[in-house]
């Protein structure tokens, strides 16, 4: 059997889904119309290259107008205009691929997700708005008369003669009553700025230009200033702070794109995990939905981005996932390497305090994407604990490797663990500050991708950096044959009574800390892993080593008033006390336990005052 035919389209269920469903947003019907009149002058302005169109001289614009009393809105352009046949073709043929399955398809709920392709539906968003909708046209070519097209949102229209006498097309909504918000003066001259602000033909409303039609990412870098790029940023973000950086995006292979990216100063009042930067097609703004493009650590940049190349669902307002946008993504992926390591080459002061805003996203960055490391890994930067210069992880192997071997040390919190790096500092071992809640990850990172590279937080252990070699402090007691350490430890572990904890005792080479906490790096990287996962406080490891140190006055003292026998009581405080002293670089106290602790030190002050006095 063979059969031929023609597939019919079931126009009167379009105007229905155009008005419920078609659009995420009504306002977007004027950026709709505009769009057009401005294509409608860009295609007269290629006619006259091409020398098919003569002009007289005029200035190309759009006017935009409203009449309150009659509730009439109008977009008028004086471009190239329509002809009756156009008219018939453009406005009255409505063609749909897959018709069928598009109807089926936007009669749910959750049509803003629906990917659904170009249709070039954007003149008929304006029955969003309107009860009824005129089209008034005179095409540019020669003998053309001009038309009026009128439909009242129904299947119905009806064409008739003009009497328009200048070039181009008027396009008239009568506002209905459900949306007379757009009558206001206010709403239409922030709608144009919102959409239209950058098109390059000047909008007039109301007889006043109200666009600003220069978009700086169109122009040569070489031709600007740093204070055209901070002034632009003033004009999109105008409360911000000046920016840290930005980059210049112009590239025509393999896809269109064109932009300006800033990375902003980070304040704790905006929230970094929603998108900043503007979507444009063709100088047109599109959406602040960016995140397909955009990767996710960087989504604090801010500025925008124009390509005629990302492709839209029909309401422009949320991006189709295909490789070209995958690709997009990647190439500002590259971007910001090369600013970064431009920065850091040309001007590294500058580096180092970007650095101290940015370096949370980039971890997260090289973590989640190889090439993005490969690009960068010689720029990473960590702050030296405890003083203001900074290092990469291989000048600081190299400047270590003699004392540390590949050990890399480091602080998460310079004051509660000022003794530990200290006892490294006098010593002459540097200590890296990794203080961000994403560097238990970064650090296991580090050592995956850097073989010579072990990474220990300063309070995970003790070597032979910060032990001493004095056999003095293993002398032999004769009466227990047991060594002084191990006396000291036993003392403290009567004195403690805990049965989970550990006690060392150690010679440190310096006396200042009469004891400190170890944590096993591992469990303790894997429990704050686990923290992190769960979006909780981490809870202080039971599995925990005190060590004494043998070579600190206190401790010393302590050792030999146990010996006399003469104050147990005392004895006991003072174990308890060092050891609330060493806990508490380390977790906080509850209510309980710093009334405990306050009551501690109190009765240690009283018997020591005492002794004094007698």
């Amino acid at each position: 059997m063979q059969e031929r035919g023609s597939i019919t389209v079931h126009t009167e269920n379009i105007f229905p889904i155009i008005k419920r469903w078609l659009y995420s947003d009504k306002d977007i019907f004027l950026r709709e119309l505009i769009s057009n009149a401005a294509d409608a002058i860009s295609k007269l302005k290629m006619l006259g290259y091409s020398g098919e169109f003569q002009s007289s001289g005029e200035e190309f614009e759009i006017r935009v107008t409203l009449d309150k009393e009659a509730k009439i809105l109008s977009v008028t352009d004086n471009g190239l205009g329509m002809t009756a046949e156009e008219v018939k073709k453009y406005i009255n043929q409505v063609a749909f691929s897959s018709a069928e399955e598009f109807l089926q398809k936007y009669q749910g709920d959750d049509v803003k997700q629906q990917i659904i392709g170009h249709f070039g539906l954007g003149f008929y968003s304006a029955f969003m708005v309107a009860g009824k909708v005129e089209i008034d046209t005179l095409s540019y070519k020669g003998g053309a008369e001009a038309v009026l097209w009128s439909c009242d949102g129904t299947t119905a229209f009806e064409l008739t003669s003009s009497e328009r006498t200048e070039r181009g097309t008027t396009v008239r909504l009568f506002i209905d009553a459900e949306n007379e918000e757009f009558l206001d003066e206010v709403n239409i001259r922030q709608l144009i700025r919102n959409y239209c602000d950058f098109l390059p033909v000047p909008i007039k409303f109301n007889g006043e230009v109200a666009n600003r039609q220069k978009p700086l990412w169109t122009q040569s870098p070489g031709s600007l200033k740093d204070e055209d790029y901070k002034e632009f940023y003033s004009y999109l973000y105008p409360l911000n702070d000046e920016p840290l950086f930005w980059i210049h995006l112009n590239t025509d292979y393999p896809f269109n794109l064109q932009g300006i990216l800033y990375f902003p100063r980070l304040r704790s009042d905006i929230d970094w995990t929603k998108g900043q930067i503007r979507l444009f097609c063709n100088q047109v703004f599109v959406s602040n939905n960016v995140e397909e493009i955009i990767p996710q650590f960087l989504t604090p940049l801010q500025g925008a981005v124009d390509s005629p190349d990302i492709p839209l669902n029909v309401s422009r307002s949320f991006l189709q996932n295909d490789r070209t946008v995958r690709r997009i993504a990647d190439y500002i992926t590259k971007k910001v390497g090369d600013r970064l390591k431009e920065l850091h080459r040309d001007d590294y002061e500058r580096y180092v305090q970007c650095w101290k805003d940015i370096n949370m996203f980039i971890k997260y960055g090289v973590m989640n994407s190889d090439k993005f490391y490969e690009q960068v890994k010689d720029i990473l930067i960590f702050p030296v604990a405890l003083g203001e210069s900074y290092t990469t992880l291989k000048d600081y192997l190299e400047r270590n490797k003699e004392k540390t071997g590949g050990k890399v040390y480091y602080a998460s919190d310079t004051g509660a663990q000022a003794p530990y790096i200290e006892l490294l500092k006098s010593q002459d071992i540097e200590v890296l500050l990794l203080d961000a809640y994403i560097d238990t990850h970064f650090v296991s990172f580090l050592e995956r991708h850097n073989s010579e590279a072990r990474f220990a937080r300063v309070d995970s252990d003790l070597d032979e950096n910060v032990l001493s070699k004095d056999k003095a402090a293993e002398l032999v007691d004769p009466a227990t044959n047991k060594t002084r350490s191990e006396q000291l430890v036993e003392l403290f572990q009567q004195k403690l009574s805990q049965a989970k904890l550990k006690v060392r005792a150690e010679a440190l080479k310096s006396e200042a800390t009469p004891a400190v906490l170890l944590l096993p790096e591992s469990l303790r990287r894997l429990k704050e892993m686990t923290a992190l996962v769960q979006q909780k406080p981490m809870e202080f490891l039971d599995d925990h080593t005190l060590v004494l140190n043998t070579s600190n006055p206190l401790i010393q003292n302590v050792q030999r008033l146990a010996d006399t026998g003469r104050d147990d009581a005392l004895v006991t405080l003072v174990c308890q006390h060092v050891y609330d002293l060493a806990l508490l670089s380390q977790k906080s106290f509850d209510a309980e336990s710093m009334g405990q602790f306050i009551q501690r030190s109190n009765d240690v002050l009283t018997r020591l005052s005492n002794r004094a006095v007698d």
